[in-house]
């Protein structure tokens, strides 16, 4: 697998926002988060954990964007295809980037209008008091971007899908090795962290998240953190991951049972599957994702309208969940590129459940599985 992206990819992606833009009449876009401004730079690290910077991408309607950064990120950035970077340095209590930005944007955009993104799953990552500020020194008319960036982001390139890719085949790896750090006796927090050992050894670059759970026949949630409890004979132990490869995430799980398999457990394993491919049946351009969440739904619950998990999947790249929701109310048509999550989940017992998960991308006539796909006869760690 090879290593970032060519330029040529940023240069379509740049291009396909310019076309957008000229339609809204946009003199500029301004980008504050990760996702957004890697999707245009590649400026890839984790040193976003830290809160204490705000970064800043403006993309002009004509150009390549600029990037107004504090100074520690100068050199990385440098490594991208980004000419022009304007920096200053960070913190500073007393103006922190707002001038600097407020100049790039009147340079830039002068009295047009500069698109932010807007809609489901955005926001400014700008502090409030500095926001007003920025605001009121930039001659520019500050609106939603129309779902420019998260229209672009919705549809992989063939370059982001092998990345994706890649991480659900390392999480495979991973997964196929759970029998040798699972078994009756183990804690469940000891299973998580030996499961994230197995990630990193596979290939993941890191592990930002990893979910589960462990019950007779099925378990309580899937957010808790794991407790020091033994798995016992009878449980299903479930492991749902969010690895990524080169800023790619991955996101499903796989389900096991402890020594012995109920039957409960097993109907329930073979329905989930039974869900998922139903799904799969009829995922393919057109397909809205509310249809996929009824052919779902009919399998889990006999159409009763899904659980109090809310959704039966999601959109999944640069972010674990992003973009579309598996939903009743969610009618976006499904289009080639797009990378989504199948995730139905069925009650096994008052209190407990089970849920399954594959990832999928949207082909010109159908979807290809991106997870290794499970099969309906639930694994048993002896």
């Amino acid at each position: 697998m090879t290593r970032g992206f060519p330029v040529g990819e940023y240069q379509a992606r740049l291009a396909r926002a310019q076309d957008k833009m000229a339609d809204q009449e946009l003199a500029a876009l301004l980008l504050t988060t990760e996702p957004e401004i890697r999707y245009f730079t590649g400026f890839l690290t984790r040193f976003w954990e830290s809160p204490s910077r705000p970064w800043f991408l403006v993309v002009p309607a004509q150009g390549k964007p600029i990037a107004v950064i504090p100074s520690i990120g100068a050199a990385l950035m440098a490594q991208t295809w980004v000419e022009d970077i304007r920096t200053w340095r960070a913190p500073d209590p007393t103006d922190d980037g707002v001038c600097l930005l407020s100049d790039t944007l009147n340079e830039v955009a002068g009295n047009g209008r500069i698109g932010i993104p807007s809609g489901p799953e955005t926001y400014v990552r700008i502090p409030q008091a500095d926001w007003q500020r920025i605001k009121a020194a930039t001659k520019g008319d500050f609106q939603p971007d129309g779902g420019i960036t998260a229209t672009l982001r919705a549809v992989k390139s063939s370059a982001e899908i092998e990345k994706i890719a890649t991480a659900c085949d390392i999480a495979g790896r991973a997964f196929a090795r759970v029998p040798e750090i699972a078994s009756e006796g183990i804690s469940l927090a000891q299973v998580f962290r030996d499961f994230q050992g197995l990630l990193l050894e596979e290939g993941a670059d890191w592990v930002p998240y990893l979910a589960g759970g462990a019950g007779p026949d099925g378990y309580a949630d899937v957010i808790s953190p794991a407790t020091e409890r033994p798995l016992a004979d009878g449980d299903v132990l479930m492991l749902d991951t969010g690895a990524v490869f080169e800023g790619y995430f991955c996101d499903f799980d796989r389900n096991f049972a402890v020594r012995t398999a109920s039957a409960t457990a097993r109907d329930a394993q073979a329905r989930l599957i039974e869900a998922v491919d139903r799904a799969a049946d009829i995922a393919r351009p057109g397909t809205t994702a509310a249809e996929l969440f009824h052919a779902m739904d009919r399998v889990v619950t006999g159409g009763a309208g899904g659980s109090d998990s809310g959704r039966l999947g999601h959109g999944l790249g640069m972010q674990l969940t992003e973009g579309l929701s598996l939903i009743p109310d969610d009618h976006t048509e499904l289009q080639p590129g797009m990378v989504i999550t199948l995730e139905p989940g069925i009650e096994t017992a008052p209190g407990r459940m089970m849920v399954h998960e594959e990832n999928i991308v949207i082909t010109e006539h159908g979807c290809r599985f991106l997870s290794p796909r499970a099969g309906a006869e639930l694994e048993v760690l002896r």
